[in-house]
């Protein structure tokens, strides 16, 4: 299926990058947008366009003409919640918004583990899970679904909501389990686009890790089947690791990190991600 316009917010970013040649496949015309100046050279069939997603003003006319929306642009960290209202809430309402008044189809959104990262790593929890964020970040994952299935059971527009656990190299023993590979990362995504209907819809962001603590049974019918496992690195990675601390709510729940820091400072800071984005 090869559709006419995709739009692409937070084309800059990491995951982005990566997701920017894929997409430029799919469609006659990929529109990406970010609030950086420049994303590079471009694919063939992709244009950019800088936009601030917090105002609606410059997010309603690039999606004239959208088939859908893969919506990828946000704050991706923890901050006290005034900064992360504009970008991360008012930017998807924003988005769902002017999706509705152009036609669009469906969005595929970047959710997070951290929409329940409060609930412990001993419960293998499905999608169907009540919410239970670890912060304001994954408050506004929260905000964001619930927007997404309003939109979809009062105006019929389709969302895929992808609860994204790590999808940055593996350097700590959560990892092993929470990790989602840039190729598996463009496969569920592919599939969130591809699948004929999916009216509203939530699938977990992981690879096919043997310490997976997620179920992504309910969203099988996407066809997302991870090819990659985390349990390469296991020996690795445990034989550097210090001994867990059971009592540590950073160890024990899923958010990781996210679940143990003060509700407005960042979480990335200290997690040693590696900025390897793709480069064009």
């Amino acid at each position: 299926m090869k559709l006419k316009k995709l739009v692409l917010t937070g084309a800059a970013g990491r995951l982005g990058s990566y997701l920017r040649e894929p997409l430029s496949k799919m469609c006659d015309e990929l529109l990406s947008t970010d609030i950086s100046d420049d994303i590079g050279t471009l694919y063939p069939g992709e244009t950019f366009v800088k936009a601030d997603i917090a105002k609606f003003d410059e997010v309603e006319p690039l999606l004239e003409g959208a088939d859908m929306v893969v919506h990828f642009g946000a704050i991706v960290d923890e901050r006290p919640f005034e900064e992360m209202l504009g970008p991360n809430f008012v930017g998807s309402y924003n988005v769902w918004e002017a999706g509705y008044r152009h036609g669009v189809r469906r969005v595929v959104y970047a959710s997070s583990i951290h929409a329940v990262g409060m609930y412990p790593k001993t419960e293998f929890i499905d999608t169907e899970v009540p919410h239970r964020p670890d912060t304001f970040y994954g408050l506004a994952k929260c905000f964001t679904e619930d927007l997404g299935r309003m939109y979809w059971e009062k105006r019929q527009m389709e969302s895929v909501h992808l609860r994204i656990l790590s999808a940055a190299q593996v350097t700590n023993p959560r990892a092993l389990g929470s990790w989602l590979s840039y190729d598996d990362l463009i496969q569920l995504v592919t599939r969130a686009i591809d699948t004929p209907v999916v009216g509203f819809t939530i699938a977990y962001g992981v690879s096919n890790n043997d310490r997976a603590p997620v179920d992504n049974a309910r969203a099988a019918f996407l066809g997302y089947r991870p090819k990659d496992n985390a349990e390469q690195f296991a020996k690795e990675i445990l034989g550097e690791a210090e001994p867990a601390d059971p009592m540590d709510s950073g160890t024990m729940c899923h958010g990781g990190p996210f679940a143990s820091v003060e509700l407005g400072q960042s979480a990335v800071k200290g997690m040693g991600i590696v900025d390897d984005r793709k480069k064009t």
